[in-house]
């Protein structure tokens, strides 16, 4: 604000890792870019790329950069810190300096000695204070006998290798070695080492030192992103930090548990996804290890720094794969080389020819080869023979194939054959096209068939002829399913699981029958398509209910027995984890089967948030709607998922979720098309477009400014459409207050737009006071209001909105317009307004409050269609409100979360209270 203030430029002290002080001007556009950039010039930097500004406050120091952040956004960063800690603003002492954050995989230390001296110099540092760590001491060593031909040359002193002990060997290693165990293995290491002759220059010294930092540690400089990964293989997570540096691309649990790491060669090839949203873009990363979309809001940065360190090393590679066979080239200085072959460049060649001169490291023969006919890799070094067989497809195939051939001759998957024996009904007599030898019919029942079933297989339903015809029918849908048999008429895969699943969910009597019957159709079956669509139902039923303890080891050893299965572990993962958990109450969502079929076992869904932003959250088979409202809670980093509720909105209907629930179940039965809605075909209800909304659902212990997160995404858009409806009673004087805040949040300090005040009325106040005055008489108000509140930002002024009304009785309150004929005394149109404090029965007109009963007064209520009723009983006498409206049974889910908010609150106080009653 000085420097925009005065329009003159501050000088500010900036810190380099030599320890020199430089003064750079700075105003209040600069940016982390100009700031390296002029360090650079003062300093005579040429090799710039990777030095970054960084900004330190106390213990914190992070980056800002080479780029258009503005560093006073950072300085103020800095004093809101001291605000919130409670500390005055004026005196806050941040500090700049500039470090090395990157290094291109192409570093070259002899480039520009003051780059790599200012680099030495941070490793010296940086090892010293623990910011570079190693679990081997010789590493240490190494670097310290460096370090001290850098600074002392050849000649041995002993106390000068007790200074550079104390200089680059941390405290915690000298008290745990010694300083005289320290100084003698410096000693020996320095003595005996390559440099004690004295003819290398001390740069080169220092550049290997920097190379020896680069190589050891990758992962010190590196970027770091957050990403959300929305496809690709499984990975143990779907949101993690995504770090990259000069040796490849790294996916972290935190900074220390990778999770992949992906070197360039690996890399295929990098595309952004648009998605229509510029806050949160996707890019698709293709590597031989399959294909990955990553979310996030820096995804334009990392994607033009992969491509950067991609496009640099291809141009400077000198090793290319032949991309097509080359035979008998009519040129005779062309040579012979086969797909998958790889080249080694010659170092000379023109980049405007159309050929290059290589020699084939297969054939050991050299020649010209077209440059069309070979791809670049983007490696400084010679492939491996393992990375070579990961980029030749065809060489893959092959050796995946005879690998597999190897495994079938080895391991025999395990079938349900034993299980058969004991708990199969017995074979029938007619065995169909399969072949009618004698003992075919009963290896036809553990083993694939092509044939429809007439009997269940279990013994257990053949008495039960409901069930029977329930299990022959679901068996019949897993052959169309598997494509084993035919289908007529094209089916939607949710019919088919719908079909298969559905009886099970409510019949547990079916649930061992259809684990057998998937098992049974996986046995013994060669065809590549059917197995894959196999292991997709059985990720679904694993997902759905366990089988029974009978069955539970039968169903471990077949799964277990096929390791090479890329589903196989995450269904035994599955399997296991359902014996403690409910089993589901209706088949997978289509989200579900969708994500299987598309060979993703993450489903990512997106929620919808009331400020008109959406989050995507990763969900399973077995999420519930606590579980979800926990994991939002923590991605948007609210202070609590306390309060929270999931509602799904549909085309006919707003319907609570319940939290008790599992995500999936809740969404189909919520999704069901209501009586008076058109006929659909069967199938098609999971198809009806929803929408899942997360938003603060009980308002208790909300105080504006507490939660800015909660009080910006929740609390002012859900609060400012109910002071809009006129639910609220306020003066005059509160109308224009809030009037100005709100023309605040919507034009910030846009003075043009008074003049649109007067057409603006509707979203500045009350609907059913605008009236009270003239559209001038608000405009001339209004703008007073506005002008008196000069100088606060947008989010503020939200913020002095939402404080201006928690006075208020009915801030935080939920309002429902009922019909009521059961009290003559009250209107028959009132407004039912919950909240914290109880259920209030308001008169629309006056907004006066005709009566507010406690919760613990109210000892029944519930709803039935239309209608919602409320038993409240006194000292005296009982008497039950009823009331007809098409919310009721949303009223009835916000008493039930009341009361339950109040009955863990009592659970929680009373044994502390009552432990010796």
């Amino acid at each position: 604000m000085q420097a925009a203030k005065t329009k003159e430029p501050i000088n500010v002290s900036l810190t380099l890792m030599d320890d020199r002080t430089i003064s750079v001007s700075l105003d209040s556009t600069s940016t982390s870019a100009e700031v390296c950039q002029a360090v650079a010039d003062q300093i005579n930097l040429r090799d710039t790329y990777g030095f970054s500004l960084y900004i330190t406050l106390f213990e914190k120091m992070w980056s800002l950069g080479s780029c258009g952040k503005h560093v006073f956004d950072a300085v103020s960063q800095c004093e809101q810190e001291m605000r919130r800690q409670g500390k005055e603003e004026k005196n806050v002492p941040w500090r700049l300096s500039i470090r090395k954050e990157i290094f291109t995989p192409w570093h070259d230390c002899s480039v520009d000695p003051i780059s790599t001296d200012l680099i030495y110099r941070q490793v010296i540092k940086g090892i010293k204070l623990g910011e570079y760590t190693s679990e081997k001491d010789d590493d240490y060593v190494q670097l310290a006998a460096k370090h001290y031909y850098i600074q002392f040359g050849a000649a041995y002193k002993k106390e000068n290798v007790q200074k550079v002990v104390d200089e680059c060997i941390p405290t915690p290693l000298i008290e745990n070695k010694s300083m005289a165990k320290w100084i003698e293995l410096i000693s020996s290491a320095h003595l005996e080492g390559p440099y004690a002759d004295g003819t290398h220059s001390k740069d080169s010294v220092k550049g290997k030192l920097v190379d020896s930092a680069q190589q050891k540690w990758p992962l010190d400089f590196s970027k770091f992103y957050e990403v959300t990964m929305t496809s690709g293989p499984p990975l143990p997570k779907s949101r993690f930090v995504l770090a990259i540096n000069w040796s490849g691309i790294f996916f972290m649990d935190g900074r220390d548990k990778r999770l992949l790491e992906l070197p360039y060669i690996e890399v295929k090839e990098v595309q952004m996804v648009s998605e229509g949203h510029i806050n949160s873009q996707s890019m698709r990363l293709t590597t031989v290890r399959g294909e990955f979309v990553l979310k996030s809001g820096d995804t334009v940065d990392f994607t033009a720094l992969i491509e950067k360190n991609l496009n640099g090393l291809m141009e400077r590679s000198m090793f290319a794969l032949v991309q097509h066979d080359v035979n008998k080239p009519d040129n005779p200085t062309f040579m012979v080389c086969k797909r998958g072959d790889l080249l080694l460049v010659e170092k000379e060649y023109s980049t405007d020819e159309s050929w290059i001169k290589a020699t084939n490291q297969r054939t050991s023969s050299s020649g010209a080869v077209y440059k069309e006919t070979v791809k670049f890799l983007p490696t400084l070094s010679k492939p491996t023979e393992e990375m070579l067989d990961l980029l030749s497809p065809g060489q893959k195939k092959t050796s995946a194939t005879q690998s597999a051939q190897q495994r079938d001759e080895s391991v025999a998957p395990i079938s349900l054959k034993e299980f058969a024996l004991q708990n199969f009904r017995p074979p029938s007599k007619d065995v169909g096209r399969q072949g009618g030898a004698k003992g075919a019919g009963r290896e036809k029942l553990w083993a694939c068939s092509r044939e429809i079933l007439k009997q269940p297989l279990m013994k257990s339903l053949v008495g039960n002829s409901d069930l029977s015809y329930l299990a022959c029918n679901a068996f019949t849908a897993i052959l169309k399913y598997m494509g084993d048999y035919p289908i007529k008429q094209a089916r939607a895969p949710i019919e088919l699981t719908d079909q298969i699943f559905g009886p099970a969910t409510q019949h547990e009597a079916l649930q061992d029958e259809i684990y057998c019957q998937i098992m049974r159709q996986m046995s013994s079956n060669n065809n590549r398509l059917s197995m894959e669509r196999g292991w997709q139902l059985m990720w679904l039923c694993s997902g759905l209910f366990p089988p029974s303890p009978n069955l539970m080891t039968h169903t471990q050893r077949f799964l277990i027995s096929r390791p090479k299965d890329p589903l196989s572990a995450g269904c035994l993962q599955r399997v296991q984890g359902m014996l403690s958990k409910e089993p589901r109450k209706l088949p997978p969502h289509i989200a579900e089967v969708d994500a299987i079929q598309q060979n993703s076992t993450q489903i990512f869904h997106k929620i919808h948030l009331p400020n008109n932003t959406d989050d995507l959250c990763e969900v399973t088979s077995t999420t519930t709607i606590k579980d979800l409202c926990h994991i939002i809670a923590s991605q948007l980093k609210l202070s609590s998922a306390d309060g929270y509720g999931l509602s799904m909105k549909t085309p006919y209907k707003v319907v609570n979720l319940d939290e008790e629930k599992y995500f999936f179940d809740t969404l189909r039965q919520s999704s069901d098309t209501p009586k008076k809605a058109k006929k659909v075909k069967e199938g098609n209800t999971a198809n009806m477009p929803y929408l899942v909304i997360f938003k603060r659902k009980l308002w208790f212990n909300v105080t504006p400014g507490k939660d800015l997160v909660a009080d910006l995404t929740f609390h002012f858009p859900q609060e400012m459409p109910k002071y809009l409806r006129g639910y609220h009673n306020c003066n005059k004087e509160d109308m224009i207050t809030l009037g100005g805040l709100l023309f605040r949040t919507i034009v910030d300090s846009d003075r043009t737009q008074f003049v649109m005040i007067p057409r603006m009325l509707r979203q500045l106040v009350p609907a059913d006071q605008i009236k009270s005055m003239s559209p001038e008489e608000w405009k001339k108000h209004i703008i007073s209001s506005y002008n008196k509140q000069s100088g606060i930002t947008v989010q503020e002024a939200k913020i002095a909105f939402l404080q201006n009304i928690s006075s208020w009785p009915t801030f935080g309150c939920s309002f429902f317009e009922v019909k009521q004929t059961c009290e003559s005394s009250y209107p028959n149109i009132l407004w039912i307004a919950i909240s914290k404090q109880g259920v209030s029965l308001i008169d629309p007109k006056t907004k006066e409050l005709l009566v507010m009963h406690q919760f613990n007064r109210i000892t029944e209520y519930s709803s039935d269609s239309n209608y919602f009723q409320m038993t409240i009983g006194t000292l005296l006498r009982g008497y039950t409100f009823v009331c007809e409206t098409s919310q009721a049974c949303t009223i009835e889910d916000l008493f039930k979360s009341y009361v339950s908010m109040y009955e863990k609150q009592r659970e929680a106080i009373l044994p502390k209270n009552h432990m010796f009653f």
